[in-house]
C-alpha cells in the first residue's frame, strides 16, 4: 500500500453554511445597533441543550473547566474537603478541585470501559469526601446507576465531566439529568464547538443550577426589580455569536456522532486480528465516540506505546496523541505530592494508551490506511 499521510485531527466540529449564517447575523445586528447585548441567543441555546441532552436547565460557560469551577464553588467545595475521581481524565476535573484548595483522591478504572469503577470510588470514601466526578472517557457514558447509587447512600453529589460526551446515551437516555450536574465542553477539537471554545451545566437541580448561573455571571441575581449581587462570581459567560453557533452545531450533533460511531466501529473491524492492540469499548449508538483510544497489549509485545506511536509517524505518517497521561504524573500534581493513590488499572493503562487519528470526515480509503499502517507498525517492531 502506498504512503499516505493521515495526521491526527486538530478540529472536531462540522462547519458549513448555516454556522455561517448564524455568525453574520450577530454581527450584522450588532454593526446596526451598536452592541452584541441582549443576549436572547444565550436563553435559546441553554434550552436547545438541556432538552436535547435530557436535563431540566441548561447554564452556558465559556468552557468545560469553568463549568467544574463553577460546581465546586456551588458545592462550597474548600481547604481540606477531599474529590474522588480518576486519574485517566484531562487536567482541568482534578484541577478544578485543587484549585479550590482540596485534596484530590483518584479512583481506579475499570480495564474494559476505562471509566471509574464504582468498586473503587466505595474504597475512597472518608468523612472529607465531599464530591465524586465521573468522567465519561472518550464518549462512553460511565456506569451511572451504580454512581449516583453511591451518592444517594451516601449523600456525596456526583457531578459528571461530559466534556468527550455530548449526544451520549446510557441505556438509551440522555446522560445530562444524571447525577447533580453534567460539565461539557464545545473546544475546537470536540465533536461540536462553538467558535473554538464554550462549556456548559446542565442540571435538574434548580437550586444548583440557579448557583451555577450567579456564579458564571459576577454573581449576579436578577429576580428582584433591580440586579444585585448576592456572591462572588466571575464573567464565565460565552458570547451571542458562540451561542448563535452552538444551536447550528447541536442541531447537527447527533449527525457527527453518527458518522464517528460508523467510523470507529469499522476500525475495530479492520483491527480485529491484530491482538498486539487492545480495542476500545464498543462504539455503537449511545456512545459519543469523541475519542477513538487504542492500547499497545505489553502482555504480547515487547515495544511500548512510545515506541509504536513513535514508528507508525515516522514510518507511515499516522499521527497519534495520547488520551491521557495520568494526572498524578502532571508536573504540578507531583511536585504537591500526588501519587498513583494504589491505581494499578490506570497506571497501566496510562502507559498503552493511544489515539487513533478518526473523526466524521475520515474516509474509507484512509481507514484502510491507517488499519495497515498500524499492522505494518507492529511486524516491523516485533
Amino acid at each position: 500500500m502506498d504512503i499516505r499521510e493521515v495526521p491526527f485531527p486538530i478540529f472536531g466540529g462540522l462547519y458549513e453554511q448555516d454556522d455561517i449564517d448564524a455568525v453574520m447575523k450577530v454581527v450584522t445586528a450588532a454593526a446596526d445597533n451598536g452592541n452584541f447585548f441582549p443576549l436572547p441567543e444565550e436563553i435559546d441555546f441553554q434550552n436547545m441543550l438541556a432538552e436535547h441532552e435530557g436535563a431540566r436547565r441548561a447554564v452556558a460557560v465559556n468552557s468545560c473547566g469553568t463549568a467544574l469551577d463553577c460546581c465546586m464553588m456551588a458545592l462550597g467545595i474548600k481547604e481540606g474537603d477531599e474529590m474522588i475521581t480518576t486519574p485517566l481524565t484531562f487536567v482541568c476535573t482534578a484541577g478544578a478541585a485543587v484549585a479550590r484548595g482540596a485534596k484530590v483522591v483518584f479512583a481506579d478504572i475499570d480495564p474494559v470501559t476505562m471509566n471509574i469503577d464504582p468498586s473503587e470510588v466505595r474504597k475512597k470514601i472518608t468523612e472529607r469526601t465531599k464530591a465524586i466526578i465521573g468522567v465519561h472517557f472518550s464518549g462512553l457514558a460511565c456506569d451511572l446507576d451504580e454512581l449516583d447509587k453511591i451518592s444517594a447512600e451516601t449523600g456525596i453529589p456526583v457531578i459528571y465531566d461530559a466534556a468527550h460526551a455530548v449526544g451520549a446515551k446510557y441505556k438509551g437516555q440522555p446522560i445530562g439529568g444524571r447525577g447533580l450536574a453534567n460539565c461539557y465542553s464545545f473546544q475546537s477539537n470536540k465533536n461540536m464547538t462553538c467558535l473554538g471554545e464554550g462549556g456548559a451545566v446542565t442540571s435538574n437541580d434548580e437550586e444548583f443550577i440557579e448557583k451555577v448561573r450567579q456564579l458564571k455571571t459576577f454573581g449576579y441575581v436578577y429576580s428582584g426589580p433591580a440586579p444585585v449581587v448576592t456572591s462572588i462570581g466571575f464573567n464565565y459567560r460565552m458570547t451571542k455569536a458562540q451561542c448563535a453557533v452552538g444551536m447550528t452545531q447541536l442541531a447537527k450533533i447527533d449527525r457527527v456522532v453518527k458518522a464517528r460511531q460508523e467510523r470507529m466501529t469499522r476500525m475495530s473491524e479492520l483491527l480485529a486480528d491484530a491482538r498486539e492492540i487492545i480495542l476500545p469499548a464498543g462504539h455503537g449508538p449511545g456512545h459519543g465516540s469523541h475519542l477513538y483510544v487504542l492500547r499497545v497489549n505489553t502482555d504480547r509485545v515487547k515495544f511500548s506505546q512510545e515506541e509504536f506511536s513513535s514508528h507508525l509517524k515516522s514510518n507511515y505518517k499516522v499521527g497519534t496523541t495520547k488520551h491521557y497521561e495520568a494526572v498524578w504524573n502532571l508536573p504540578a500534581f507531583s511536585e504537591l505530592g500526588y501519587t498513583d493513590m494504589g491505581c494499578p488499572l490506570a497506571a497501566r493503562a496510562c502507559d498503552q494508551v493511544f489515539s487513533a487519528p478518526i473523526s466524521h470526515r475520515t474516509s474509507p480509503e484512509e481507514l484502510e490506511y491507517i488499519a495497515w499502517a498500524m499492522k505494518q507498525t507492529i511486524m516491523d517492531l516485533a
